[in-house]
């Protein structure tokens, strides 16, 4: 069969699995209509009332035809570990902390060197599982899981718990910011529990302790560490295969990173918000801090070589111009296939810092980490839980945020892309907060994108685009009172950039800042959201004019269908 049948029988497959979904989520919304259930909301009006279950949106027919080009909706429909898959491997068991002298409940032993050799010499044996039995183990020192395929592993969140006595300050050093000021960079890095490369964790804690302060992503502390490794002709959004002019140092199954400039007129900067007057008319050369952030790059892994044509794991984020100098380039060489699962990270108890000055009790965080992922673990006391810095391709799955109340309960920066977290908990603190700290809630800064939200209990916080243009990125299916507030500098520029969807989102509150997003974020859209209102306001638009916003099933709570955008979308 020629390459031009397969490519056809392949568009007509999706086609027709597209048609399917969007038929089985109108049929789902029939029958829920059929039930004679009443909501809360008009559909697709934007004026409260009533309103009937199981309504389909405009938006999701528009979405059905069109999935990896919508002008509103990102394609996150494989987001998450090895493209969102459902199971974690089990990889075989090859230490136990026991063995390497880590001794549970005594309170006096410090067991994080224990764990350490026991993480060690899994990674010296290729990769494995290492378990840490029930019981509470003293951790004075971080745990650093810097090998590839491996897993640590407790006994589940209610049973195994890591103690931890000092935060990372103390253990690493003072971490000043990059862009200057007295402001802690453990306020946004670093974890108690680090899933890192061995040698890129040393590069950093390195400049750290010379206080050369570094950037924390994907080539290097001064993003200097990559080569190139062939360039790419002109290709649209959404296409997954692209020609290249070199495929000779290209295979499949490798990770590679997709490298974006920006030219002189901010057209890249203009394109990840959507263009159109509002993004031309946009002050971009002052925002420093953002136009730090670029080149875009996005790791990606190389699923087929044909000749000079290369199909990609996943749909390209944006479009490819020469005036970007697309490339494929090498990375830092990521940590991959690792996890940690069925544990509690508790820290010492100690008052939360005052804002942008915490020490580092910080949870469990992913760097430079691709197809990872962390699977019943809960964080307690801690400054800031769960971190996704320069990781892309991770799942988060049935992890919970506790105890005396965080800075950010989650944190996605430093161009991170296409993660899941779902199943996701934050409670409510169990202290009051102490005067002059903030509270974020899952934050997304720094040109990360195509992340997804899904399934969460948010019983404070809010939904923090913290500026340095964030893009494509989904949050689905949760419910949250809405007590927080977003961070950024001026410096780092917009708030949102295009194709932010914030799709059935009950808002217990009824607060509407950064939850109805139609007068906020361009092209993008809020659909199936309970009618709110103003109050406490610090969010503002940053783009003039017509933002070409959608919102559908306004003043509802449950009434859209499908329920959960990302997993409609798998079904795509």
């Amino acid at each position: 069969m020629s390459n031009g049948h397969v490519d056809i029988s392949r568009r007509g497959l999706l086609g027709g699995a597209i048609a399917v979904a969007a038929v089985a989520v109108t049929g789902e919304a029939a029958a829920a209509t059929r039930t004679g259930t009443s909501g809360t909301g008009t559909p697709g009006t934007g004026a409260p009332g009533t309103a009937t279950p199981g309504q389909v949106p405009a938006l999701w027919r528009e979405f059905a035809r069109t999935p990896f080009t919508h002008p509103q909706i990102p394609y996150v429909g494989r987001a998450g570990y090895r493209s969102g898959a459902a199971r974690f491997p089990r990889r075989p068991v090859v230490a136990d902390v026991r063995d390497h002298g880590a001794v549970a409940d005594d309170g006096s032993t410090d067991c994080a060197p224990a764990i350490n050799r026991a993480i060690a010499a899994a990674g010296r044996a290729g990769g494995g599982t290492v378990l840490i039995p029930p019981g509470t183990f003293r951790i004075d020192d971080l745990i650093r899981v810097g090998y590839s395929n491996v897993v640590l592993r407790g006994a589940g969140s209610g049973r195994t718990k890591l103690s931890a006595t000092r935060n990372l300050t103390e253990l690493i050093g003072v971490y000043g910011s990059r862009y200057g000021g007295d402001k802690s960079s453990w306020s946004w890095a670093g974890g108690l529990v680090w899933l890192c490369p061995t040698d890129r964790f040393t590069t950093l804690t390195a400049a750290i302790r010379a206080k050369a302060w570094p950037f924390e992503g994907w080539t290097g502390n001064k993003r200097d560490e990559w080569r190139t490794l062939t360039t790419l002709a002109p290709a649209r959004q959404g296409s997954r295969t692209v020609r290249v002019a070199d495929p000779g140092k290209l295979k499949p199954g490798q990770l590679v990173l997709l490298r974006l400039a920006d030219d002189a007129d901010h057209t890249l900067l203009e394109h990840m918000s959507g263009g159109g007057p509002a993004a031309e008319a946009y002050l971009w050369d002052d925002k420093t801090k953002l136009t730090s952030y670029v080149p875009y790059e996005w790791p990606v892994r190389v699923a087929r070589v044909r000749g000079d044509k290369v199909t990609l794991e996943r749909p390209l984020p944006l479009d490819l111009r020469p005036e970007w100098d697309p490339r494929l380039t090498t990375l830092a060489e990521p940590l991959t296939g690792s996890g940690v699962e069925g544990l509690t990270l508790e820290a010492v108890e100690t008052p939360q810092s005052p804002h942008l000055l915490d020490r580092g009790y910080n949870g469990v965080t992913f760097q430079c980490a691709y197809d990872c992922w962390a699977d019943d673990v809960v964080v307690r006391h801690v400054d800031n839980g769960f971190g996704l810095v320069a990781a892309s391709a991770c799942t988060l799955r049935r992890t919970r945020v506790a105890g005396r109340g965080a800075h950010h309960p989650y944190f996605c920066r430093e161009g991170s892309h296409d993660n899941l977290v779902e199943d996701f908990t934050v409670e409510q603190r169990t202290v009051p907060a102490p005067a002059g700290t903030q509270l974020h809630g899952i934050n997304v800064e720094g040109l990360s994108s195509y992340n997804v939200w899904s399934r969460g209990d948010m019983r404070m916080g809010t939904f923090d685009s913290h500026r340095g243009l964030p893009f494509a990125n989904v949050r689905t299916d949760i419910t949250v009172d809405n007590t927080g507030q977003h961070g950024g500098d001026y410096s780092a520029g917009p708030l949102f950039g295009a194709r932010f969807t914030h799709w059935n989102i009950r808002v217990t509150n009824s607060r509407a800042g950064l939850m109805k997003i139609d007068g906020l974020a361009p092209y993008s859209a809020t659909v199936g959201i309970n009618e709110v209102t103003e109050f406490g306001q610090i969010d503002v638009p940053d783009f003039t004019g017509d933002l070409h916003t959608r919102l559908e099933l306004y003043g509802t709570t449950d009434a859209v269908r499908p329920r959960n955008l990302y997993e409609a979308q798998r079904a795509l």
